[in-house]
């Protein structure tokens, strides 16, 4: 993953054999950036817990990241805000090889540590919707008068006027 405006290193060396647990919180420069990143108004709320595992020179991290998300709603135009709360769980190992038998493989760690601010913010990313809707936002189609303007009125005459030339 490119570098990302919220960056928490954990070298696997500091990981204790009974586990780590860690509550991180973005800054509001950090969340101006991330929203800016993902797209949206803001992020008037980021943070992310983690639980994180050793076995050997792996580690597995588990936890969530939540967000409150500043968007526009995409029927109404009108400014709105979702919470967001993401599942998160995702192994790292050197060169991103993980011991025979384990399922999806792991991210690789980069000098024997992994990115906290980066796994929280591709997650959060993940999790955006990018379609918002407003609660009870409906779409009404523009009415069309019966004796109004046709748009393709033009089009229809200069076809029939076309078809006349031939016998």
């Amino acid at each position: 993953m490119e570098k990302t405006p919220w960056s928490v290193p954990v070298a696997v060396d500091d990981i204790p054999d009974s586990g780590l647990h860690m509550e991180i919180e973005a800054s509001p420069e950090i969340r101006a950036a991330v929203a800016e990143l993902a797209n949206v108004r803001e992020l008037p709320r980021l943070s992310a817990v983690f639980d994180i595992s050793r076995h050997g020179d792996e580690a597995h991290v588990s936890g969530r990241v939540s967000a409150l998300v500043g968007q526009t709603c995409v029927v109404s135009l009108e400014p709105m805000e979702s919470a967001l709360d993401e599942t998160i769980e995702v192994s790292f190992a050197p060169g991103g090889v993980a011991a025979a038998g384990e399922g999806e493989p792991p991210e690789p760690l980069r000098g024997g540590s992994f990115d906290l601010g980066a796994v929280a913010t591709e997650f959060l990313l993940l999790g955006i919707d990018p379609y918002p809707r407003k609660a009870g936002a409906k779409f009404a189609p523009p009415r069309v008068e019966e004796d109004g303007p046709r748009p393709f009125a033009a089009l229809a005459a200069l076809k029939k006027g076309m078809g006349r030339g031939k016998s």
